[in-house]
């Protein structure tokens, strides 16, 4: 488990929608993208993939120049839950099927979500599939908290 990310830049208050959550994150992505310049570069938000004739959307993709390999990002309000390992095998099979391009590495793999439930993140060994599980704060959290 990754440690947690604090999100209070986005400025969303204590009730907000997925899709208010997806919409302050890309604003924030777009400056610190024009922050970084060429190194990394957004690829897609809600990235269509279609699978079995189902439009199946990843939240976010980029791309490292430097690391020479796509980043995949599902980002979900609330709890870590067991389907999204699934869900993100999922996408990356797509990526490596119809998007990696040769001479790229695996791609990173990031679920970021409300809170991340460290039992069930080990019980899954999500360490051993290179799927990082991280946390984050919208607002400062209390001391108790780590």
């Amino acid at each position: 488990m990754c440690d947690p990310y604090l999100l209070d830049v986005l400025g969303l208050k204590d009730s907000y929608l997925e899709a208010d959550f997806k919409k302050a994150i890309l604003k924030e992505i777009e400056l610190f993208l024009l922050e970084f310049g060429c190194a990394l570069a957004f690829v897609a938000r809600q990235k269509r993939i279609i699978v079995d004739g189902r439009d199946i959307v990843l939240d976010l993709l980029m791309y490292s120049r430097t690391l020479r390999r796509l980043i995949a990002i599902e980002l979900k309000l609330g709890e870590f839950k067991a389907q999204y390992k699934s869900q993100m095998e999922l996408y990356l099979k797509w990526l490596n099927r119809y998007e990696r391009k040769p001479g790229e590495e695996q791609q990173v793999r990031i679920i970021l979500c409300a809170a991340a439930n460290g039992q069930i993140i080990e019980m899954l060994e999500m360490d051993k599939t290179g799927i990082a599980v991280a946390e984050y704060f919208s607002h400062f959290p209390p001391k108790h908290a780590f």
